[in-house]
């Protein structure tokens, strides 16, 4: 008798739970940097730092793409998501900066 499993959801299951977990820690991260973030706006604000750091920005990328090509991963792909990661931080250190404070869907928690 052939017991084989045809049922995708039951093939799937053990890889989903861990992209699920894999999921949970990304986001878990991404709080973190935001949090980090949050406190170089801090010290920014404090010392009358601008916010915008191209050079810094530069950098960020520029390991972001040697790690691509390490790994095997898109630069492209790794460009666009830091690109996007870049512009969340920058928004809410200019909330920060500006001393408006951080809206409750920017606000890490504590």
């Amino acid at each position: 008798m052939d017991t084989k499993v045809t049922d995708p959801d039951v093939i799937l299951a053990g890889r989903r739970d861990e992209l699920d977990t894999l999921d949970a820690q990304l986001l878990d991260v991404l709080r973190r940097r935001i949090e980090c973030c949050v406190s170089i706006a801090v010290l920014k604000r404090e010392h009358d730092i601008p916010m915008m750091q191209p050079g810094r920005v530069g950098v960020v990328h520029q390991r972001a793409e040697a790690f691509g090509r390490e790994h095997g991963i898109s630069t492209d792909f790794l460009r666009n998501l830091y690109e996007v990661i870049i512009t969340e931080t920058c928004r809410v250190e200019d909330l920060i900066i500006d001393e408006t404070g951080v809206s409750n869907d920017a606000e890490p928690s504590r």
